[in-house]
């Protein structure tokens, strides 16, 4: 798998309790599940659609965290992109952790290690997160193409290649 395209991967830290009530959080848990092996594209965004991630330094270091081992657990990573207020992760999970222990441990590690840099306490992403388990004739590879393709359609970038936070297995 190929480095970060970077030059120098529960909620996250200190939920705010406004967002818990949030009706449509709620319903994004409804008829949630976890299929072990189950591919599933996640969504999340910051809180209050912060733009962190135009700071370099601050994409680096959530970026970091999208493709460690020890985060994912037995889940994998095949395809991210880090846009700057939201996130997208092409996940297959593993037999052991359900959906919702992976995400937040991304969400939690990548939070920590932004304020970090930022010199920040806190949470950085909303608490919810968008979930659609992938069926048997959706193609991960499309999937994933659509994922990194992010920053194209945004008009960020004229080429994939030049937008520093993405990655996918198939590289």
């Amino acid at each position: 798998m190929k480095a970060i395209h970077a030059q120098a991967s529960s909620p996250a830290v200190g939920a705010c309790p406004a967002r818990d009530s949030h009706p449509g959080h709620r319903s994004l848990r409804k008829g949630r599940a976890s299929v072990p092996n189950g591919v599933y594209l996640v969504t999340t965004i910051t809180l209050e659609r912060n733009r962190l991630f135009t700071d370099f330094a601050v994409g680096c270091a959530a970026a970091r965290c999208f493709e460690d081992a020890d985060l994912l657990g037995d889940a994998r990573m095949l395809a991210w992109v880090l846009m700057p207020d939201h996130a997208h992760w092409l996940l297959q999970l593993g037999e052991r952790d359900p959906l919702k222990r992976v995400v937040n441990r991304l969400k939690s590690a990548s939070a920590r290690h932004v304020n970090r840099v930022r010199g920040t306490y806190g949470a950085i992403w909303a608490k919810a997160f968008h979930d659609h388990g992938l069926r048997g004739e959706e193609d991960l590879r499309d999937t994933a193409r659509y994922v990194v393709a992010n920053p194209l359609r945004a008009g960020m970038v004229n080429r994939v290649g030049d937008y520093p936070f993405w990655n996918a297995v198939w590289l």
